[in-house]
């Protein structure tokens, strides 16, 4: 039996689970988990439902039944094939924790994505890279060479057919365009502090104000740095007794338990924008179990 997902958006009235649960049930499909959220300040309903179709009906099928009640209720829907890996790109600077971490967790089955290309503009992790048989690309930034390097970046985007870009530590800002041809599809990490600290050397600053919580936050990217609509996060306390080195560690660790963490949901499409803001559904029953240890 194959496993599908439906995700869909409206206006919030009454009826929208009702004819949902008639819908699949009418086409042989049994739900097996299901999260639905009602936003009364913009009037917004957002639902996302995992069945298994346990009898003919095909995807293009369902998606097609479906328009009557999407026309009625002014829906946007989405169906997706559980088996369907996601294509991602990668792009990473100087910084590997992230990426290493991600490398790990694809190897295991426990981010099922299919990683098409890592970019980077050095080239610290080719081998890395390489040796997991993955195409690796650097492409070199300058302010001078910035919008070719983009337009480089995108081709490569274009032509692995890649869903999704995830910024681990890459330490070079996106142009508007580039984050308006990707919107909703860019998935960064930065740290987030209480205080925050901005620029270089944040956890230092931190140290040095003797801050008791570091943590990380993960994104969507827009024009505005930093600023789009969170994800994840995530926190670890710390002393008076830590030195600036253990704020480091401490603050790689949970960026990439962070960025791990956000790319899960949005793949397994537990993400919706809402505005400014994110409506994330919890994970379905197994979505983290490995396909294999070690």
């Amino acid at each position: 039996m194959n496993s599908y997902t439906l995700r869909v958006t409206c206006r919030s009235t009454r009826g929208i689970v009702a004819a949902i649960s008639g819908f699949l049930a009418g086409h042989d499909c049994n739900i097996t988990d299901s999260a639905q959220f009602d936003d009364t300040e913009t009037g917004r309903f957002f639902m996302r439902v995992r069945f298994r179709s346990e009898g003919k009906a095909t995807l293009d099928q369902l998606q097609d039944g479906i328009a009557p009640i999407a026309e009625r209720f002014g829906m946007e829907s989405e169906f997706s094939d559980d088996a369907v890996k996601k294509k991602v790109v990668i792009m990473v600077s100087r910084f590997g924790h992230c990426l290493n971490d991600l490398l790990y967790r694809w190897r295991i089955g426990a981010l099922p994505i299919d990683i098409v290309a890592v970019i980077s503009n050095h080239m610290d992790y080719q081998k890395v890279v390489v040796n997991h048989d993955l195409p690796y690309y650097c492409i070199k930034v300058t302010p001078g060479t910035k919008a070719q390097a983009e337009a480089d970046q995108m081709r490569i985007v274009r032509e692995t057919g890649a869903e999704l870009i995830v910024l681990a530590r890459y330490m070079q800002v996106l142009s508007d365009e580039m984050c308006q041809a990707m919107s909703g599809r860019i998935i960064n990490i930065h740290h987030s502090f209480l205080p925050s600290f901005k620029g270089a050397n944040p956890y230092k600053q931190a140290y040095e104000r003797g801050v008791k919580l570091i943590g990380a936050t993960s994104h969507y990217v827009t024009a505005d740095l930093d600023e789009g609509p969170i994800i994840e996060q995530d926190t670890v306390r710390v002393t008076h007794a830590q030195s600036t080195g253990d704020y480091v560690s401490l603050g790689r660790d949970v960026e990439a338990q962070v960025l791990a963490r956000a790319i899960h949901a949005h793949i397994h499409g537990q993400v919706f924008l809402n505005g400014e803001k994110t409506v994330v559904f919890p994970p379905s029953p197994g979505s983290y179990a490995s396909e294999r240890m070690g």
